[in-house]
């Protein structure tokens, strides 16, 4: 391939954009990335802070199904480069991987940081030029038609224009805004023909509503809950739900936080509860706070004479049943579901499906990630590149996908950042 007159301009230097820029790299072309933030990687070092989860090791068919009604066109990205392919591109830096007891895939070391300040290394060795606090605010209308549109950027300096030969705008969704991820470009994109999905908070938490004793509907935990249990984990609970025809049924553990719940658990299913909001105005999933043991062995251990002891003292002793579960049921139910003038079986029920109402999921800048985006119906076929924009790519998490936590986000923002660059390269050899 000829080199070309212009760079390649990788806009974003998270791993979408990274990796974009490292295939186009190896294949001879001048590439240069730029980023607004001071120092490349923000969000990717972030992440890494509590263990860097680069992807999963559970088959194939599994792993692509976790990427839901987005399956279909994310699932070719992840045949390009899967988990497999990530461990082995790994290894080339210096990185070695192994398998956590979840199936979750980490560096041996557990950090994020010599596997960016390797693959840095590797980058500038191939010849990438790097220009932070570049930040991008769209195209140049005064520049020639010719595709790409010219990119205009806000520097420290001042306001710079750059002609490219061909675009990759990997930068990212709107969670973690501080990062670098704001969702600015969704504007600057959508007043250019492109179909954008509005984003979402994904892998986020959500605020509860609960009933009062006079039957009126109030936001948020009572005064006693928020101020005795928030922040405390619910461990060893599983939590149900159905919508549209999808169901959703995991073990794990959560956490009540001041305004409702988040955790691994709810992160799991908020894909789900977050649709259930926006065409109903709640969902409500239901906890066994038990999921070891049975309806009826819960109901049996209820139903066992307590003598003297308190009620409360009585699911500690027969059922184990205290601290932060115990609260969340005398919060969420009635005061009649504890008399047991009544008998047990409606709090036996309760045990084994406690409904949880939600109202809201948590703003996307608190969210792990987020949904919507560049959608792929607005990306062509054979080069993945902008219908409405010839000359310009993108990856990463702006496009129109989610997936839980467990490697699956940053699988995919590889992933996305080779299709991209094989895009990009397969339509200058035809141009």
């Amino acid at each position: 391939m000829s080199t070309p007159a212009f760079p390649v301009a990788v806009v974003g230097a998270g791993p979408a954009g990274l990796m974009a820029a490292e295939r186009l790299a190896q294949a001879g072309l001048p590439v240069e990335v730029f980023d607004a933030m001071p120092s490349v990687g923000r969000k990717f070092l972030l992440a890494g802070k509590g263990g860097m989860n680069l992807t999963h090791s559970e088959p194939f068919d599994r792993f692509s199904s976790r990427y839901g009604q987005r399956r279909p066109h994310v699932e070719p990205l992840l045949r390009r480069f899967d988990a497999d392919a990530l461990r082995r591109w790994a290894a080339e830096l210096g990185i070695d991987t192994f398998v956590g007891s979840s199936g979750r895939v980490f560096p041996t070391d557990m950090k994020a940081a010599p596997l960016l300040r390797a693959w840095l290394h590797r980058l500038r060795g191939l010849g990438v030029a790097f220009h932070m606090r570049h930040r991008w605010v769209g195209f140049d209308a005064a520049a020639p038609d010719a595709p790409p549109p010219a990119l205009r950027f806000e520097t420290p300096q001042g306001g710079t224009t750059v002609r490219a030969r061909a675009v990759v705008l990997a930068l990212g969704g709107a969670s973690w805004p501080r990062l670098g991820s704001t969702g600015a470009w969704v504007p600057l994109l959508a007043g250019r023909g492109v179909d954008v999905a509005p984003l979402q908070p994904a892998n986020c938490g959500f605020d509860v509503a609960r009933a009062t004793e006079d039957g009126a509907t109030q936001e948020g935990w009572s005064d006693f809950l928020r101020g005795r249990f928030a922040g405390a984990p619910l461990k060893t609970v599983a939590l149900r739900f159905e919508h549209g025809g999808r169901r959703f049924e995991q073990r794990g553990e959560f956490v009540l936080t001041e305004a409702g719940v988040e955790g691994s658990l709810v992160y799991a299913a908020s894909s789900l509860l977050r649709e259930a909001i926006n065409e109903h105005g709640q969902a409500v999933p239901t906890l066994d706070l038990l999921p070891d043991r049975s309806a009826d062995f819960v109901a049996t251990e209820l139903a066992r004479p307590r003598g003297a002891r308190s009620l409360s003292t009585h699911l500690k002793t027969r059922l184990h049943l205290d601290g932060a579960k115990a609260a969340l049921l005398h919060e969420l139910l009635p005061k009649s579901a504890f008399d047991t003038g009544a008998g047990t079986a409606a709090l036996a029920a309760a045990i084994k499906a406690l409904p949880l109402r939600l109202v809201r999921p948590r703003p996307i800048a608190e969210a792990i990630s987020s949904a919507g985006g560049v959608r792929f119906e607005a990306l062509d076929d054979a080069t993945f590149g902008l219908r409405a924009l010839p000359g310009v790519w993108c990856a990463g998490e702006m496009l129109d996908w989610e997936a839980p936590t467990g490697g699956y986000l940053l699988t995919a923002c590889f992933a996305s950042g080779v299709a991209a660059a094989d895009g990009v390269l397969k339509a200058l050899r035809a141009g």
